[in-house]
């Protein structure tokens, strides 16, 4: 789940980390209040939960309170790539001599956190890492071991950064390291980390992304910055298919139809193993296919589940066929998912045969399913055909029907 700005304050304040005076405001009088106790010239900006802000008219800058007032009463009403702003977050202009970038994310490859820190803060740090790739320092460290400042040290140190510098910024990228790993964050970046005329530092602003998984653990954080059990912080709104797939995976206790996602193409797709249904949506992409969703079947599904995952599919305007396929083999019975997507293309009026491009299911009860398959003319796959070939047949008979 996705934090807003003041939010990702608030938590940098829980950790310790220093931030810009300033606050959070639902209204244009909230905001010209803020701008009073500051004092000074503020930066008014909205909170919403997508990129484009400055471009979009959304960040403002102001000298007094009631030009503050102004600036927000225009920023509330303005809508920012289809969202409405929570509200604006008010903070003080300050005086920065140097803008640097402090981030954790997660190594997929090597399965840890990882420190990134470079000295050219205030752009994107993905434009940094291709044009400037001796400006980014990086560094690992482990979530079991005891955490050493000295790791957060070599990374910053990496980009020839020294002295008290060094010393004033290892403890920020620590305790951004630390709260990434208390909190469950699979995202925790300052950008941009200002060094101020006077040699301190400041998190000017934040963006923090937390794993679902981590939301039972976290119910003391998430109630002190207000945040609902039924906010599911994604970055847009679900669609009507969306939604449907939901309702579909809770009607039924058995197995799992979940995860369901809408994309523009002509591929439907079918598919599960957890995590392994990732790479065969990308094998569909790989070989040239348009996926028309994404979504994950498993854990023995009953047949009507199946089948009305299916029909939802089927039903979407645009898809010419489906692959059903999964990656590993499993405790799923092939035999349930077979008859439920067979039942699903009948009972809509198509020819399984037609519709289903190909079936990849290894798993239990295989040759049960086979037989269901060979009897409607499906064409199936075996554990001995490759994902990535399933995807290019699948993929290929999508090309040939348009």
């Amino acid at each position: 789940m996705r934090f807003f700005e003041y939010e990702s304050r608030q938590v940098l304040q829980r950790a310790g980390i220093p931030v810009a005076q300033g606050g959070f405001a639902r209204t244009a009088d909230e905001a010209a209040d803020i701008a009073r106790e500051v004092g000074g010239p503020v930066v008014i900006k909205s909170q919403v939960l997508t990129g484009g802000r400055m471009k979009a008219g959304g960040v403002k800058f102001a000298d007094t309170p009631e030009e503050a007032r102004e600036h927000a009463e225009a920023i509330l009403q303005l809508e920012i790539n289809g969202h409405m702003p929570r509200g604006v977050l008010v903070g003080a202009k300050a005086p920065i001599a140097k803008e640097y970038y402090a981030g954790v994310i997660y190594d997929g490859v090597r399965k840890l956190p990882t420190f990134v820190f470079s000295d050219m803060g205030g752009i994107d740090i993905e434009e940094v890492a291709e044009q400037h790739p001796d400006h980014i320092g990086r560094g690992h460290f482990s979530t079991l071991l005891p955490h050493m400042d000295f790791r957060a040290k070599d990374a910053i140190a990496s980009v020839g950064i020294t002295g008290s510098e060094l010393n004033r910024l290892t403890p920020i990228l620590s305790k951004l390291a630390q709260l990434f790993v208390n909190y469950g964050m699979t995202l925790a970046e300052i950008n941009p980390l200002a060094q101020l005329e006077d040699g301190t530092f400041v998190a000017v602003d934040a963006h923090m992304d937390m794993e679902n998984e981590a939301r039972p653990r976290q119910k003391e954080l998430l109630a002190e910055l207000g945040i609902a059990d039924e906010e599911t912080r994604e970055a847009r709104e679900p669609t009507p298919f969306e939604i449907e797939g939901e309702k579909i995976d809770s009607v039924d206790h058995r197995g799992v139809a979940g995860n369901v996602t809408e994309f523009d193409g002509n591929l439907g797709l079918v598919i599960g193993a957890g995590g392994g249904s990732l790479t065969l949506f990308d094998a569909v992409q790989t070989q040239g296919g348009k996926p028309a969703n994404y979504c994950e079947i498993g854990g023995n599904p009953s047949v009507s589940k199946a089948c009305n995952l299916t029909k939802l599919v089927l039903s979407k305007p645009g898809v010419d066929k489906i692959a059903v396929m999964m990656s590993i083999v499993s405790n799923t019975r092939v035999d349930i998912v077979a008859r439920g997507v067979i039942k699903a293309c009948i009972e809509l009026g198509y020819d399984p045969a037609e519709k289903i491009a190909i079936f990849r299911i290894p798993g239990a009860w295989e040759d049960e399913g086979f037989k269901i398959l060979e009897k409607y003319g499906v064409e199936y796959c075996d554990r001995s055909v490759s994902l990535h070939e399933a995807a290019r047949r699948a993929v290929e008979k999508v090309g040939v029907a348009a």
